[in-house]
């Protein structure tokens, strides 16, 4: 009995250790199959593929990823699957990541953590993934196309100097939509979006349509003669020039000439400015008065005589020339048989087709007093041509005083007549007296939606009657004012 006793503990220690061996056996086998999917709590792109192998975790990035997005339009609702929005996941390189994850660990330092039950920390494995921009402005203007309601122009009312009221839009805003976009793609969950929609303002009419309203509004006013109308946005720098003869189009190149007559003062007032610092004598200030508001002939002689007694229409039309217009001009005084100080032949008076018989003395075109009026208005607000070509001689402050000056010319017609009472126009106007072959107005129209410059010249060879001829340059300063200041929807 004594000799059996080892021998059975032998046998048990023996059979628990192979017990051990066959466990430990098992538990490898496990561990083994365990190690050749992917590690327990292993997140790639915000899914879980811990457990899974290769095959089976490429099928559920590919699910996740490849779901269409709920986009939501307003009230309306669809889908946009990623690959139609140029979305493309790079599954294989995050699996890659992965298998560097499951294999870069030692395997009997995982395997003791397996058998005490202990999972080791793995870190996540980021979004790989392509976006082709060009590709997803492609889809979505694509939506825009078919769900956006584009805002109407503003339209003309034909045969008269008003316009439609347009009516607002909603428009897909396409640039915030792609960065919203492209955040929700690279989303695992909550794969939904509201589309940024703007509502888009009623646009102006086009410069195109109002000149083609200004040309009903000439036509059904039965003027024949020779309409020109020159018309800049002080804010853009947008312009029109339109000419209309005998119920036609009349082509301005070059600009036709013009009798400057009363217009001509503008580059004269410029031109006594630059000789002249402010402040000015008491007699200077007054004749500018009389000049413009007045329209007087005599003060515009002694202007001109100030800046040189014999040559002063000669130095006003230069100051003019160094600005760059060269149809514009001053050759004689005012007074009566003034001497012709010089024959101005220009491009504007030398036309082969028509012209409207200008005085040898003093000439302008219409697009040329337009945009010298540009220049005095942006000299006013410290820029522009006057301060570049004459730096010293012409101030900011000097031009805000010759826009006062023209503002208070206030006759209650032609330009003035087509803006609502009490809107700012700094203008110079003129016409012949009689017979009335030709009539002038030259401004600046301050108005809420936007400053601008008007010039209208208009001349027949037959004489013109007043009434009609001021009403149709009213009618065509109202149509300018309500291009810019149209009526709300």
């Amino acid at each position: 009995m004594r000799r059996r006793g080892p021998d059975l503990l032998r046998w048990f220690s023996l059979a628990l250790l192979l017990i051990a061996i066959g466990l430990t056996f098992l538990e490898l086998v496990a561990f083994s199959r365990q190690r050749a999917r992917l590690p327990r709590g292993l997140m790639i792109a915000g899914v879980s593929v811990g457990g899974l192998d290769r095959t089976e975790a490429s099928e559920r990035l590919l699910q996740v990823y490849g779901s269409p997005v709920e986009l939501h339009y307003a009230d309306q609702v669809f889908w946009l699957s990623p690959a139609a929005a140029g979305f493309s996941a790079d599954v294989e390189a995050m699996l890659a990541a992965a298998e560097l994850v499951r294999t870069g660990g030692s395997f009997w330092t995982e395997f003791w953590d397996y058998l005490w039950n202990r999972p080791g920390e793995v870190d996540e494995i980021p979004l790989r993934a392509d976006i082709s921009a060009a590709q997803m402005e492609a889809a979505l203007r694509d939506i825009a196309a078919r769900y956006d309601q584009p805002p109407t122009a503003v339209q003309p009312i034909p045969g008269t100097s008003n316009f439609r009221p347009g009516q607002p839009g909603e428009v897909l805003d396409i640039s915030r939509a792609a960065e919203l976009l492209g955040a929700v793609l690279r989303q695992p969950s909550n794969r939904r979006l509201n589309l940024p929609v703007v509502e888009g303002d009623a646009p102006r009419a086009s410069l195109s349509t109002l000149a083609t309203l200004l040309k009903q509004n000439i036509d059904v006013a039965g003027f024949d003669g020779l309409a020109v109308l020159y018309m800049q946005d002080l804010r853009s720098g947008d312009e029109l020039l339109l000419g209309r003869y005998r119920n036609a189009e009349f082509q301005l190149e070059p600009d036709i000439a013009f009798t400057a007559a009363s217009t001509i003062k503008i580059p004269i007032m410029i031109a006594f400015y630059r000789a002249f610092d402010e402040p000015l004598d008491d007699e200077a200030g007054r004749w500018l008065r009389e000049m413009i508001t007045e329209s007087g002939n005599d003060p515009a002689d002694w202007l001109m005589e100030r800046i040189d007694p014999v040559y002063g229409p000669i130095r006003v039309t230069e100051t003019i020339r160094e600005l760059g217009f060269e149809n514009t001009f001053m050759a004689g005084y005012f007074y009566l048989d003034a001497p012709l100080l010089r024959d101005y032949l220009t491009p504007a008076n030398h036309r082969p087709d028509l012209s409207t018989a200008p005085d040898r003395y003093n000439q302008t075109t219409a697009s040329e007093i337009g945009m010298l009026l540009a220049d005095l208005y942006e000299c006013g607000q410290g820029g522009g041509a006057l301060l570049a070509a004459f730096p010293g001689e012409i101030t900011v402050v000097e031009c805000q005083t010759m826009l006062d000056l023209l503002a208070q010319n206030q006759i209650g017609v032609l330009i003035e007549a087509g803006v609502p009472d009490g809107t700012r126009v700094a203008h110079k106007h003129g016409w012949t007296d009689s017979p009335l072959t030709w009539a002038a107005d030259a401004g600046i129209v301050y108005s809420p939606a936007g400053d601008y410059v008007l010039t209208m010249y208009l001349w027949n060879d037959r004489e013109m009657i007043w009434v009609p001829t001021s009403a149709l340059m009213a009618d065509l300063s109202r149509s300018v004012y309500n291009y810019f200041n149209p009526p709300s929807s």
